[in-house]
This record gives C-alpha cells, structure tokens and sequence, in this order.
C-alpha cells in the first residue's frame, strides 16, 4: 500500500510540473490536459482523478508556490538579525525566484489575477496574504525599531510586490545581469528610500553580501529539504 501510495503521490507530482511548465510557456488559456496526457503517457483521466478539472491544477499549483515561499522567507527571517537585513533578503528572494523556481514563478506571475479569481483555490489565497503580512511586519518592525522611516504599509508593499511581479518578462537568467545584480536594484530602490541611515545601503544591496547569500542560500536549502521543487497539494 505505502508504495503504491508514493506512486501516486508522484503522478501528482509528474502532473503538476508539467502542468505548471506548460501554463509557463504557453499560459493557462494555451494549456489544456489533453497535452500533458500525451507528454506523460497517461490517459486524461488520470489527470481528473488526480485534479478534477484544470482550475484545480491552477489552484495546486498555486498553494504549492506558496508554500515553497513561506518555507524560504520564514527560513531566510530566522537567520538575519535586523529587519533592514531581512527586507533586503527578501527582495533578493523576489528576482532569486526567477532563476531558482522559473517555470512556477512565469506561471504564477502570468496567471495572478485568474488566481485571484479562483472560488476554490482558498489555502492558496491565504498562503498568500500570510506571504505579503510577513514583508508587512518586517517593515513595520524596521520602522517601530527606528531603522526604517514611518511609511503607508499597503502601499509600500504593494510598490515592492509589482516591482517584481513583471520582471519575469524581461529577466533573462542567462543574461548579462545576474539575479542578484537585479536584485541589489531592487534593493537599492527599495531601502533607499526606507532607510532612516543610507550609510547601510551599499552593504544590504551588495550582490555579494549577506542578504543577497542569504537569499540564495535559503532557497537552496529549503529545496533540498523538500526533495523536489513541486509538491502537489
């Protein structure tokens, strides 16, 4: 039974990054399952009884992302002691995700507003609003701290997030710009303007320093815990 049941788990598994791969290239309208039947050798009913229906595909594949980046950002928290420090790791983790995780942030990133639509897709929602309250309380435990200057929560979040929610379309891994040279960008930009002291600018958004290995760092290590890049939910 315990093998048949990791068979299983691992047809999820199968169906869920190809799933994911294709909503990538071709987007969730371009998608359909007929296709990845054909790409796994499976029949479309494995599929439905694995999913049901290609909304709940989407729904999977977005509440495992969001997991994969909680269990990172929460990680990533835990081993930088300032909130200057840790906002800095996790804007690197923002355009990290692009080269880490490629195929699932395009499709995410694509597929955001449908997702948001999704009546079923309610952990993935949560996990979500989990994801933007832990960058909210880094900047406001920045601010109550004097590090970072008083400013509207929601907005500056809200900036921070679609900086990054576009970069999928112009980032190119194999590009002259690495991640984190990117990522120092976005940095600079962000904690350039929060920052009660600029004289720790040049270390938090060095692309070499602390943050930016941190970031990395994490993300490798949350991977290798989990096995596996996907998990279906």
């Amino acid at each position: 039974m315990a093998k048949a049941g990791t068979r299983l788990a691992g047809k999820a598994n199968e169906i869920l990054e190809v799933f994911t791969h294709n909503v990538a290239q071709f987007g969730y309208d371009g998608t359909n399952l007929s296709d990845i039947a054909n790409e796994l050798s499976i029949s479309k009913g494995t599929i439905v009884h694995h999913y049901g229906t290609k909304d709940r595909l989407l729904a999977a594949l977005h509440t495992s992302y969001m997991r994969r980046r909680l269990t990172e950002a929460k990680l990533l928290i835990g081993k930088l002691d300032h909130p200057e420090q840790q906002l800095a790791g996790l804007l690197f983790a923002f355009i990290l995700y692009q080269e880490h995780d490629r195929d699932a942030t395009i499709a995410f990133q694509r597929e955001v507003m449908r997702l948001a639509a999704l009546d079923i897709d309610t952990e993935g929602l949560e996990l979500r609003a989990e994801y933007i309250k832990l960058v909210r309380d880094v900047i406001e435990a920045g601010i109550a701290a004097g590090r970072l200057r008083k400013t509207d929560l929601r907005i500056q979040s809200l900036l921070m997030f679609g900086s990054a929610q576009w970069a999928y379309t112009w980032f190119d891994p194999s590009g002259d710009e690495s991640a984190e040279e990117v990522g120092a960008a976005l940095v600079d930009l962000v904690l350039g303007s929060l920052l009660v002291r600029r004289t720790a600018l040049p270390a938090l958004a060095d692309p070499k320093g602390l943050a930016a290995q941190t970031a990395r760092q994490c993300l490798l290590e949350a991977s290798a815990e989990s096995g596996s890049g996907l998990a279906a939910s």
